[in-house]
């Protein structure tokens, strides 16, 4: 270990975390200190170690002696980390991890709930918004008793009522106290959730549930000389309830009854009061009803807690609801309450009643149904019957076919309009003649057909089977609520509004522009309104000024937190622990920097300065070249990958980082190696990909060119709609036409110059496989030739041994006690579950005889834990195997196991394993290869040989268009298309496209001002290829 240069070396060892003996995996017993309250980079070759010294050791050990100092209680609520391999950590905190993975894949998680500005939005509304009505659009003022009095007498002569007040709405507790006191007060009967109860036989209330308790002040039928006992039992109501009172209709309302706009009809099930219609009824000094009312039917055995279901009564029920507060005299629009939750839509009290607070509905889109308006029905027109080998389908269309006048040959555009309606919708009332033969039976039916959406969505609803549903979704689109907009809430509370703008409409402004509107608020309230808004302003403008510190203020508060990349929540939890003013803890980060403009970047290191300013040690796992630069201390992890790595080759500041000869970081950061400007290619004029007038998301009728059998470069600042143009438009128009592909594409007009390709691959970061079953192996197709292999040599053929032998997937060959997994895992109830190693197999997931055939004393399971490096030595006179294998190690997996699960792949890691499958398959030389940052997690030096890959795949004649935020690899691309000039609404335009030299010229591109800088050192690393592989060697 180097040991630390400078003022580091002086540091007391309190001031440092000391690691001593670190051997999770590929570390080699490394010693470590490294200072406490400061900004830490740790830096190296992909596979070195570094996670694994700064997440799976530092990290995982501060958070286990953190959970573990916790009471039995409490640990069985979080995960608690297995020990690390390391003899002794010293100067640990308690420690944060901050990784890219989504936050949450919860519809209802948003950008606003994640960073707790939404609710604070909820709070300000709450205080000092002002409710307006629907229907003149003025303030809504309050209901006075006559009011309320004239809109009882208004009702039918002989309506039956209960005047109530509601004293609990949807809140927990038990409430014993306040019905004791109710009961004192002359009160003899209450409505609790949904059933009438005599106030001293009322039921002990679970206070783990949400309870509504009204108490009954009057029953009474309507007749015109009730005005003053009505004006008494309101005034008790709006004394008892804070303002609030509710006229409960005691049977269903007559059919005469006009409907009302004020009228709250939320229907309740349960049993309703008697039907003793007597007016007569005795009042308590403060007004309480003595009238007795009757007994309900009994409750289910789940009614008994507050929110479950009741048996249905003998009368459904409807509420006048008045209030004294906020009413509108005009239509009867009430309010009422306008509290926080009214504003929340993860409430049912605020969420909107028809999308229950989605903001969007699911419908079956026909364009899914029917993605190829040019096929044929005999040729799969209808995708969700074109996979069938069933002739009920085909019968189906016949006969549809022989009622409508057509042939399954038609053309499903050449359909008349009609026909098409009849076949997605259904006949109506047309009926159809069926001939069905199954080949054991035929038979005849007459009836309407049901159409195929129709039949889709009953389907889906009636289905128990999971792959089912899963197969049927595909067909689903989401569709924006008509009842609120997209807005998610309630009407009451879309009615309220701060300087003429409902929660919702801030909500849906991209952070920049939110922070602009919050900022003016003052000004447009009240004296009054502004002490109460003061502290609640702050926190939210705090809020969004750590968002847009971080780069991230193109993104939307209503944004969906299940739509975010990993480098978005990474950065959103970022600046909401900045929010949060914790200090003396350990932060522990993974390439914050990804997905982050050069622009940005600046400001994103300022944040992790900032953390570190209020007392914390933050530790980043960065190739990042400015965070590297910037940092307090820097680790060097190598000098190789996986076994040749896992050591420490150089620490301290960054100039004695630069300053050691054994660190390839440091001679990157000097200029003694780079990454070279390979000679441009011309674009050739005849072959060039068009996409005219794309206008997804916020793309702004956007028309751009892209050459092929170029190396092109797709960049712009985050948000500016790179991911929108290249993978939403591009890809899914060109993969539903070539590889008919379900998924359909962002609006657009149409593509140009789809005749130049036969093929579209999406080189992505998503897993490679769901399961710990699937490898590297499985996944490039090396593991079929290895177990063929296998099955060949002399003593598997002496044993009668075939290839499935060899799978731990299939019984047989594999360990029948823990299935193949290696592992059995233990449940330990309020202890994390163990997985401990199969007894049986010792975790070789093969049974003994299996594992009895070897080749140079390696079985199947030793090859599975080789790396890829020693695998492809070892199969070195096996060209089948080794081709495969020496693809992986081109891309720089080299060091990952030929057998690791596919489940603790980086999604850099499972992008570059995907590339390599690409790789190893022949060459079409009209190939479109669509990549996404492919340089996530990669060092300047596995930079420079994955470059080496792709400019391979061009030179055979294929287009490469990448999505890239890297400097190094911008500069080498043959033509840039650069977008924004913003992110979200700001962007969504082409800024420039050209050559590198010709964007770096355009004064309106900020990635043009960075690049010609870049390009200024364009020698730095040799010139051409060839120079730029001997510096990587």
């Amino acid at each position: 270990m180097t040991e630390p240069s400078g003022p580091q070396a002086a540091r007391p060892e309190s001031r440092v975390i000391a690691i001593r003996g670190a051997r999770e995996h590929n570390l080699k017993n490394v010693d470590l200190d490294i200072p406490r309250d400061a900004l830490v980079v740790f830096t190296g070759l992909s596979g070195s170690g570094k996670s694994s010294l700064a997440f799976d050791t530092i990290y995982a050990e501060g958070q286990r002696r953190y959970v573990e100092s916790l009471s039995a209680y409490a640990r069985q609520f979080l995960e608690m980390m297995q020990k690390p391999d390391v003899d002794q950590i010293d100067g640990l905190s308690p420690a944060i991890s901050i990784e890219q993975k989504t936050t949450s894949k919860n519809p209802r998680s948003t950008v606003g709930t994640v960073t707790e500005i939404y609710d604070y939005m909820r709070l300000l509304w709450a205080r000092v918004g002002v409710p307006y009505s629907p229907a003149t659009g003025l303030p809504i003022e309050s209901q006075t008793v006559s009011q309320m009095v004239d809109r009882v007498l208004a009702l039918p002569a002989g309506t039956r009522l209960y005047i109530l007040a509601p004293v609990v709405q949807d809140r927990k507790g038990e409430y014993r106290k306040e019905i004791a006191d109710w009961m004192k007060r002359g009160f003899q009967r209450l409505k609790i959730d949904g059933r009438y109860y005599e106030i001293a036989q009322a039921p002990a209330l679970d206070k783990k549930f949400k309870h509504n308790i009204d108490v009954v002040v009057d029953r009474i039928v309507v007749r015109p000389d009730l005005g003053q006992r009505l004006a008494e039992s309101f005034e008790t109501a709006l004394h008892l309830a804070d303002g609030m009172a509710v006229a409960e209709f005691a049977d269903t309302p007559p059919s005469s009854l006009p409907p009302e706009r004020g009228r709250s009809t939320a229907k309740r099930s349960g049993g309703g009061p008697d039907d003793d219609p007597s007016p007569a009824r005795s009042l308590s000094s403060d007004g309480a009803s003595r009238r007795s009312v009757g007994a309900d039917p009994p409750l289910s055995a789940e009614g008994k807690g507050g929110g479950r279901k009741l048996l249905k009564g003998a009368h459904a029920e409807e509420r006048l609801i008045f209030s004294e507060k906020f009413a509108c005299p005009v239509s009867g629009f009430t309010i009422a309450e306008i509290e926080p939750r009214l504003f929340s839509f993860n409430n049912p009290f605020g969420a909107c009643p028809k999308c229950g607070g989605l903001g969007v509905e699911q419908h079956i889109d026909a364009d899914l149904v029917i993605p190829d308006k040019d096929a044929t029905l005999r040729k799969g027109a209808i995708a969700p019957w074109a996979k069938s080998s069933s002739p009920y389908y085909t019968q189906t269309l016949d006969a549809l076919g022989k009622h409508y006048r057509f042939t399954l040959d038609t053309k499903w555009k050449a359909l008349p309009k009609k026909t098409q309606e009849a076949i997605l919708y259904g006949s109506g009332e047309d009926e159809i003649r069926f001939v069905y033969d199954d080949g054991l039976r035929s038979y005849q039916t007459k009836k309407p057909f049901e159409g195929v959406i129709t039949n889709l969505e009953r389907r889906f609803r009636e289905t128990e089977s999971e792959w089912a549903r899963e197969e049927l979704q595909k067909y689903f689109t989401d569709v924006p609520c008509d009842a609120c907009a997209g807005h998610r809430l309630k009407p009451e509370a879309l009615c309220v509004k701060i300087a003429g703008l409902h929660v919702g409409e801030v909500a849906q402004m991209s952070i920049r522009r939110a922070a602009e509107w919050f900022a003016g608020v003052p000004g447009r309230l009240s004296k009054q309104q502004n002490e109460i808004a003061v502290r609640v302003l702050k926190e939210i403008r705090e809020r969004l000024k750590f968002l847009s510190d971080v780069g991230l203020d193109y993104l939307t508060l209503a944004r969906a937190s299940g739509t975010l990349s990993g480098g978005e929540s990474q950065r959103i939890r970022l600046a909401s622990q900045i929010g949060s003013g914790l200090t003396g803890v350990l932060y522990v980060l993974d390439e914050p920097s990804i997905g982050l403009h050069q622009r940005d970047n600046a400001r994103l290191l300022e944040t992790l300065k900032r953390l570190r300013d209020l007392g914390n040690t933050v530790i980043v796992v960065e190739h990042d070249e400015d965070a590297i630069r910037l940092a307090d201390h820097v680790v060097d992890v190598g000098p190789g990958a996986g076994v040749h790595g896992g050591r420490i080759v150089a620490q301290g500041t960054p100039a004695a980082v630069m300053a050691s000869p054994h660190s390839l970081t440091g001679r990157y950061l000097t200029g003694a190696l780079g990454i070279p400007v390979p000679e441009r290619r011309p674009p050739d004029p005849r072959r060039t990909l068009k996409v005219v007038n794309a206008r997804g998301n916020n793309l702004k009728n956007l028309s751009a060119e892209i050459p092929l059998g170029l190396f092109t470069c797709v960049t712009g600042v985050s948000g500016g709609g790179k991911s929108t143009l290249l993978v939403d438009t591009l890809y899914r128009a060109i993969a539903r036409r070539l590889n008919n592909a379900s998924e359909a594409p962002a609006p657009h007009d149409r593509i140009e110059g789809l005749h130049h390709l036969d093929k579209i691959i999406d080189i992505d970061q998503s897993p490679i496989g769901r399961t710990p079953r699937s490898n590297p192996a499985t996944y490039t197709g090396a593991f079929t030739p290895i177990r063929e292999w296998f099955a060949g040599l002399p003593e598997s053929k002496a044993r009668g041994y075939e290839p499935g032998r060899f799978s731990f997937n299939v019984k047989g060959g594999r360990c029948e006690a823990c299935q193949g997994d290696g592992v059995i895992k233990i449940e330990m109830h309020f202890l994390p579950d163990v997985y401990v190693t199969c007894d049986t197999c010792k975790g070789k997931r093969y049974n003994r005889e299996t594992l009895d055939v070897t080749f140079k004393q390696k079985s199947i399971a030793d090859i599975l834990d080789m790396t890829v490096d020693e695998a492809a030595d070892f199969f070195k006179a096996v060209p089948r195997i080794r081709d495969i294998l020496q693809t992986l190690q081109r891309v720089g997996l080299g060091y990952i196991h030929v057998g690791q699960q596919a489940t603790t792949l980086s999604g850099g890691e499972a992008q570059r394993v995907k590339l390599a499958k690409e790789l190893s398959k022949r060459a079409t030389g009209r190939t479109l290869y669509i990549l996404d940052e492919p340089t996530t997690g990669l060092h300047f030096h596995d930079v420079a040989k994955l470059l080496d890959v792709l400019h391979e795949l061009v030179e055979s004649g294929n287009s490469v268009v990448v999505i890239e935020h890297n400097l190094e690899v911008i500069k080498t691309a043959d033509w840039i298309v650069d977008l924004g000039p913003e992110g979200g609404d700001g962007g969504g335009e082409i800024v420039a496209a050209g050559t590198p030299e010709s964007v770096a010229k355009e004064k309106r591109s900020y990635t043009g001002a960075f690049l010609k800088a870049v390009l200024a050192r364009k020698n730095a690393g040799g010139a051409g290829k060839k120079k730029r592989i001997e510096a990587a060697e």
